[in-house]
């Protein structure tokens, strides 16, 4: 059979569906093809020779080198004379023998690239490391076989270079803390970059971003200082609106000495009542509540 065989880099590692379907199916065109063309000639001659069993063979080959199976997320480039003729797949396609080649088979199913950029230098000059996965598809099998030479590695290489690139003009903090904002620049370049051959960029991810140890230092200060000043706002936040409903309180009972005693009166039950403890004051105490206890309660107050 005149097949190209599958460069192992437009293939899915690990995922490699088996051809021995493919080549269970190729053996029985070529015995099928055999028996067909002897049969007709011992009908038609009443023999079988030497001549009938090479020219057999010469039509049972022609015939299985016409005859291929794509599988479900293949899609196969076939040239004519060296000349794009079409794309075909998935399933069974037939090609003229000698005349028509299969280029290549394009795995047509979502792929992961892994990528990464070592000692980038960012905008500030600190050099970081920072590692990615790229998500991406083929969607014009034709681009893909005749506008690039191998897509896999052109696409991994233009991954590195536009990720040291969005690394180069952004500063250290802001590449560490922004992923999505680095994610999303990266989708955008590739898309412009690879949309020529035939494939489309699904979504960028950015996994590790690396700082200099040093660098890590300095950031997790200047962080816990951003938490300290965080913290010391709202803290005298606090305090401002408490003074704030104090005086509105000390107004309050500055207008009012009964509410004032009947406060304190609240405030000393409070201090007992979670406890159970006793509160021992002066009998002289009692006098301050004489304008809001009533009588009985007053004598049982003085008497303790």
């Amino acid at each position: 059979m005149l097949e190209v065989v599958p460069d192992a880099s437009a293939e899915v590692a690990g995922e490699r569906a088996s051809g021995s379907g493919v080549l269970v199916f190729s053996i029985a065109v070529f015995l099928v093809s055999l028996c067909v063309v002897m049969g007709l000639s011992s009908l038609l001659f009443g023999e079988v020779g030497l001549v009938v069993i090479v020219c057999s063979f010469a039509v049972a080959m022609l015939a299985t080198m016409s005859a291929h199976i794509a599988q479900q997320w293949e899609r196969v480039v076939v040239l004519r004379l060296g000349k794009f003729n079409r794309v075909s797949g998935p399933g069974l396609y037939w090609t003229i023998p000698i005349i028509e080649q299969n280029a290549m088979r394009v795995d047509t199913r979502i792929r992961s690239t892994t990528f990464g950029a070592e000692e980038t230098l960012t905008s500030d000059l600190v050099p970081i490391n920072v590692n990615a996965v790229l998500f991406w598809m083929v969607w014009d099998a034709k681009a893909a076989c005749t506008e690039v030479g191998d897509f896999s590695r052109a696409v991994e290489l233009a991954a590195q270079t536009a990720l040291r690139d969005a690394i180069g003009r952004a500063g250290a903090a802001e590449v560490a803390i922004r992923r999505e904002q680095l994610d999303r620049e990266l989708k955008s370049t590739l898309e412009e970059k690879v949309a020529l051959w035939g494939i489309t960029i699904l979504s960028v991810e950015v996994r590790d971003i690396l700082l200099p140890e040093e660098l890590q230092d300095v950031m997790s200060l200047e962080a816990q200082a951003e938490q300290r000043k965080k913290a010391r706002i709202i803290l005298m936040e606090a305090e401002q609106d408490i003074s704030d409903m104090l005086d509105n309180i000390s107004k309050t009972y500055d207008a009012n000495d009964s509410a004032l005693r009947l406060r304190a009166m609240h405030l000393l039950y409070e201090s007992v009542r979670e406890t159970g403890g006793t509160v021992v004051v002066p009998s002289s105490f009692s006098e301050g509540f004489g304008d809001v206890l009533p009588d009985t309660m007053k004598g049982t107050l003085g008497h303790k």
